[in-house]
């Protein structure tokens, strides 16, 4: 809602009882190993949603729930979320927050699966300005990719929320306090991540939480709204489908138009490392796809003063893996794609600025920093002009891929990275 519009032997026969009460629900060998073994401090990140600044004209929640749809890669029996204000100015109130299974239609809930969410204990959250909260657990049994919905009421003016601005995923305002409502009949639209930025799943030891970071590549402009096609999507979903004894989540801390060494939209990549990935629950990889707008914004937006060199976005990368090695967070490189020309974004191209994306490429294929290397560069590029998008995988802006692309990329990580 913009502002003057509306544009966790007891517990195994505890999880068997609640699924039984949800017989729409089969529930996988991850909910199963989470409810039967999980100490409620263990957890995973299990989808995520970079905060970004409010961006013009801000939206504003009053008197009013916002329905909030995120597919979680992996599944379980306990869950937990965060909220943000980290961009706030003053506290936010929110009266009443509730998760729920989402039936795919709409802003409609299963609502045998509807559970309030309360902070120690309180059904009522105040986020102080510029922080978070986490929310208590709240035991719901959900199977592996399936979508939840996050409902928040918020009883007087939220502010300048802070979002995740590219959701590509419809949310749903409502008049009044609505959490806990089966749909939202008549409710307005938004396509941003108001104050939701984790959900949080209760896991059994064997689990690991891929984290990718990067610019819109990774945060999948270009795919089909509301689809879940971006790449890190499509790799949830071959995980989920390979049969091993290890669990894996996959969240996106991606922003697009993010840079590496400035920022734009959004912090950059060396500010926000802390609090998108090394702050996460549970991460064990880390995957690298960003530097396409360090060379190219430069030129786009006349910030002649930001140019950077091949060295420069080198140096950003070994920064993220000595730091992410302290957590003991293993680095996968990813390769640069081709960009442009781009009609569109006079400037964002240019021989010098391809040619660095060249020698970066080359560093990360061969210079062994990485623990280990995705060459997304040959997955996309085009085999008559290997300088351009293939035209297969092009969204029509020779920058970003189409869903075709997108699953192009995610087809050709090797799974073995990640053993």
């Amino acid at each position: 809602m913009r502002k003057m519009r509306i544009a966790p032997g007891r517990a195994r026969r505890a999880m068997t009882l609640v699924a039984g009460l949800f017989g729409a629900l089969s529930l996988t060998g991850a909910a199963q190993a989470a409810g039967d073994t999980v100490p409620d401090s263990t957890w995973a990140a299990t989808w995520a949603a970079s905060p970004e600044p409010p961006r013009s004209p801000p939206t504003v929640l009053n008197n009013q729930t916002i329905r909030e749809l995120a597919r979680v890669s992996l599944g379980g029996g306990r869950f937990r979320v965060r909220l943000t204000n980290e961009y706030g100015a003053k506290p936010v109130t929110i009266a009443s927050a509730h998760i729920a299974i989402a039936t795919g239609v709409g802003a409609q809930i299963q609502t045998p699966s509807d559970r309030q969410l309360t902070f120690n204990g309180k059904a009522v959250v105040t986020i102080p300005a510029f922080s978070s909260v986490v929310s208590d657990s709240v035991d719901v049994p959900v199977p592996n990719l399936s979508t939840l919905a996050v409902s928040l009421y918020f009883p007087g003016p939220s502010g300048d929320a802070t979002s995740h601005f590219f959701g590509l995923q419809t949310a749903y305002v409502a008049a009044g306090a609505q959490t806990s409502a089966a749909d939202l009949p008549g409710a307005a639209t938004l396509t941003e991540r108001p104050f939701v930025s984790a959900i949080e799943v209760g896991v059994a030891k064997k689990t690991k939480v891929i984290a990718a970071i990067g610019d819109s590549i990774t945060d999948g402009f270009g795919s089909q709204m509301g689809a879940n096609h971006r790449w890190p999507d499509h790799l949830a979903e071959r995980l989920v489908a390979r049969k091993a004894p290890t669990y894996f989540a996959v969240i996106n801390t991606a922003i697009s138009g993010n840079r590496l060494l400035h920022d734009f939209i959004g912090p950059n990549a060396l500010s926000r490392l802390d609090r998108d990935v090394l702050a996460q629950s549970g991460v064990s990889h880390l995957i690298v796809l960003e530097g396409v707008n360090d060379f190219g914004f430069p030129g786009a937006r006349k910030l002649l003063d930001e140019e950077v060199t091949a060295d420069d976005v080198i140096m950003a990368y070994r920064q993220i893996i000595l730091r992410a090695h302290a957590h003991g967070i293993k680095v996968i490189g990813a390769t640069l794609p081709p960009f442009g020309p781009i009609p569109s974004r006079p400037g964002f191209y240019s021989e010098a600025s391809a040619a660095k994306r060249v020698a970066v490429n080359a560093w990360i294929r061969s210079g062994r920093a990485f623990d280990g290397v995705i060459d997304f560069d040959a997955v996309l590029r085009d085999p008559k002009d290997p300088t351009r998008l293939n035209p297969l995988y092009d969204s029509g802006d020779h920058l970003n891929p189409n869903d075709a692309g997108y699953k192009a990329m995610a087809d050709a990580i090797d799974l073995k990275l990640f053993d």
